[in-house]
């Protein structure tokens, strides 16, 4: 077995190198992707600088009977390639700042538009809303999303890979909507100073997006495949003719001042004080397509709380980025492909990570301050490029550290991409730790008739202290329909240590493989829209091939055409453990082979109502004893102004060495006074820790780029006893934006 496992190897490696060898003969300029059949274009048109329209959501302006008119939308869902119910018409136009939309969203019945949310960056999903896709480099893979709902609200986020969404990045740009006799419209100007583009290309990859929430109807200009992914827009349109544009000297400046106060209730003396700290960010556009990015004291107060968990296995849990420094151009450090990113809860998935973000600012579970760092994300000559380095601050283990990451990535077979990682530095301090490593992601759309896609990866570290070791996985996804899989072969090596990435389970190989069937009902008067039908099985073995973990998955889900979802599995498990295994509560499994079977229901209504609520359950068995598991959320949405939420995720696990009930809460509330103002409240506690957490965000966009924030923060111990104060923190930030 180990020759063959050192075959794989040389195969992988050498498929690897004949495809890089191979580029000049077989590559094709990213544009090459819009060569689809049936792919449709529209020509944008061009207005002078001084005949922009005032962003205002009134469309009167004289300039909007010279745009591009796009009317000819057809459905996603639920009747893929149909016509939609009811009409609307996008119009284009652009001058040498900026691109901008109208959007009329004609209504036959406008009293009844769903809106449910009017924060910046809030979840317009739950209502009507349109949304705005643009990829000025043509690669098809990351996008740049603009959402724009009735009540205004506004959202904006990358879609990475086809697969992924960062929500947390933000730029600026202008959109306005208001509500009209026969349904609503918005207007919206993105500056070119706002995105990466390719210099000298005038064609961008499109597409433009309505949800009409009330009918569970999705309209699309091109991309109207359901059995690709809700970020996939690989079969997204064209639009040409953006030429000669401006963005100027290409440099922002971003500085900011703040005042913080803490005190620490277990220490009687400590007094608060006051503590002023000024710093910032500048953005500087090399070439419009490159952007270089310098951080001085970076400021993350404006982060959320990390969604508490309480953790019931055998191995550490993946919590995802949320700071804005990290997420600005994140897909550029993306490694390894869709099959190995596919959802971010995964731990089989983001098991050996080359790269980790979080691990920046963050040693031993405690946070460490970052002085300065540099960054430069985007494209040239063809090459996808992001590289980064920050210095981190001196802790009690050591002096501070550059740390350092770098991904290239060039395009190849038109809908392909190769690439290569790096990363250097130890958070620590304590050794020294390097990661070399590449990969391949292909598709391709055309030779079966169908979407076929495959990832390769080999990437091997470096350490002082554990030495050398590698992991490699190859990975075959068939998302179609009505026939869907993929199967995943994934190793990690026992010694592979990645101090910038992320492992949590060495010395494994993965056989990871999902099959199903999906009927989809089209047609009106249909109670059900899709009924699928899958299995999954999970095979973990050690280096040896001697099994370590299975999972044995099988189960329907039913989505209503009021998009309403059940989904039911029987689950087989089967672990088995070489050490003890402690539980929370300080319960010992035994070391031992166990194997047992669960049933897992999901149930969750739409999210378009006032009212929605989710529930998981899993039941009834774990390890030499019992559990009962779930996850129970309360969205209540009565209209645009208030939100609010309510989650209870119990686990009551009885074991032959001891009971233990955990119990994780959490609330959350939103106050939205304008689409530009809005109050945010969270609090959590978890049974265990008996930790409990509160954080009160205020936020004011006065113009686009220029904010003040506030943010209140109180964390406690809240044992059988009473309320036991830990820390208070209060924090007030101005920043402004200086566009050059």
């Amino acid at each position: 077995m180990r020759r063959v496992i050192m075959l794989a190897k040389a195969a992988l490696a050498a498929g690897l190198v004949c495809l890089c060898c191979g580029e000049l003969a077989y590559a094709q300029p990213a544009g090459g992707v819009g060569a689809g059949a049936g792919r449709p274009s529209a020509r944008v048109a061009r207005i002078e600088t001084g005949e922009a329209p005032v962003i205002d959501a009134d469309l009167s302006d004289l300039a909007w009977a010279k745009a591009t008119v796009i009317e000819n939308l057809k459905q996603r869902v639920p009747n893929p390639g149909g016509a939609p119910t009811e009409r609307t018409t996008l119009r284009v136009m652009y001058d040498s700042n900026n691109i901008y939309f109208a959007v009329y969203a004609y209504d036959s019945e406008p009293d009844k538009l769903v809106v449910r949310a009017m924060a910046r960056d809030g979840p317009l999903y739950t209502g009507d809303n349109v949304q705005i896709l643009i990829d000025p480099t043509q690669g098809r893979r990351n996008f740049y999303a603009f959402t724009i709902g009735p009540s205004g609200g506004r959202w904006d986020g990358l879609r990475l890979n086809s697969v992924e969404e960062l929500p947390q990045w933000d730029t600026i740009w202008e959109a306005r909507a208001r509500r009209v006799p026969d349904g609503w419209v918005a207007e919206v100007a993105i500056p070119f100073k706002s995105v990466s583009y390719v210099e000298g290309q005038s064609d961008w990859a499109f597409e433009f997006q309505r949800t009409i929430r009330r009918k569970a109807e999705t309209l699309r200009w091109s991309s109207t495949n359901p059995a690709l992914g809700n970020f996939d827009y690989s079969e997204s349109g064209t639009l040409t003719g953006i030429a000669d544009v401006s963005q100027g000297v290409g440099l922002d400046v971003v500085p900011y001042v703040a005042l913080r106060t803490k005190h620490d209730w277990t220490l009687p003396d400590e007094g608060a004080g006051i503590s002023a700290t000024m710093g910032g960010n500048a953005f500087y556009k090399i070439t419009p397509s490159l952007t270089g990015t310098l951080t001085v004291n970076p400021d993350f107060s404006d982060a959320p709380l990390d969604i508490r968990e309480v953790n019931t296995t055998r191995f550490s849990l993946f919590l995802p980025e949320t700071r804005d420094f990290f997420l600005q151009d994140a897909g550029s450090f993306e490694f390894g492909g869709r099959s190995f990113r596919r959802e971010a809860n995964d731990r089989q998935n983001n098991n050996a990570r080359p790269f980790f973000s979080r691990n920046l600012g963050l040693v031993s579970g405690q946070k460490v301050s970052l002085p300065v760092g540099g960054k430069l994300s985007g494209e040239f000559a063809g090459f996808g490029i992001g590289a980064l380095s920050v210095l981190t601050d001196r802790t009690a283990t050591g002096p501070g550290q550059v740390l350092s990451a770098v991904r290239v990535t060039h395009p190849v077979f038109s809908q392909s991409k190769l690439g290569f990682v790096f990363t250097n530095g130890d958070p620590t301090g304590l050794t020294d730790n390097t990661v070399v490593g590449t990969d391949f992601q292909y598709r391709d759309t055309t030779t079966f008739d169908a979407v076929v896609q495959s990832d390769l990866y080999y990437e091997r570290s470096f350490s002082s202290t554990k030495g050398e070791d590698d992991s490699f996985g190859v990975a075959l996804n068939f998302p179609n329909e009505p026939w869907f899989g993929d199967a995943i072969f994934k190793q990690v090596g026992k010694n592979f240590a990645p101090a910038l990435g992320f492992v949590n389970r060495p010395g494994i190989r993965l056989y990871d493989g999902t099959f199903g069937h999906r009927w989809r009902y089209r047609g009106g008067g249909n109670f059900f829209r899709t009924i699928d039908v899958s299995t999954r099985q999970i095979f973990v073995t050690d280096l040896s091939n001697e099994l370590e973990s299975r999972e044995s998955r099988g189960g329907v889900d039913f989505v209503t055409a009021s998009d309403h979802e059940l989904a039911i599995e029987a689950v087989n498990s089967f672990e088995r453990l070489r050490a003890p295994f402690l539980v929370p509560g300080n319960i010992v499994v035994p070391v031992g082979d166990y194997s047992w079977t669960n049933a897992f229901v999901h149930f969750q209504t739409s999210n378009g109502l006032p009212l929605a609520f989710t529930a998981d359950i899993t039941c009834c068995s774990y390890y030499n004893g019992s559990i009962v598991q779930g996850h129970f959320q309360l969205n209540w949405r009565p209209g645009p102004v208030y939100e609010v939420q309510f989650a209870y995720d119990p686990s009551f696990i009885r074991l032959r060495g001891g009971d233990v009930d955990i119990y994780v809460l959490s609330a959350s509330g939103v106050v939205n006074f304008t689409p530009d103002m809005q109050l945010a409240l969270q609090a959590q506690y978890d049974n265990i820790s008996e930790n409990f957490g509160f954080l009160a965000r205020y936020r004011w966009e006065f113009r686009p780029g220029s904010e003040i924030f506030i943010a209140a923060g109180q964390s406690a111990l809240i044992p059988a006893t009473g309320f036991e104060a830990q820390v208070t923190q209060l924090s007030i930030r101005v920043g402004h934006t200086l566009r050059f």
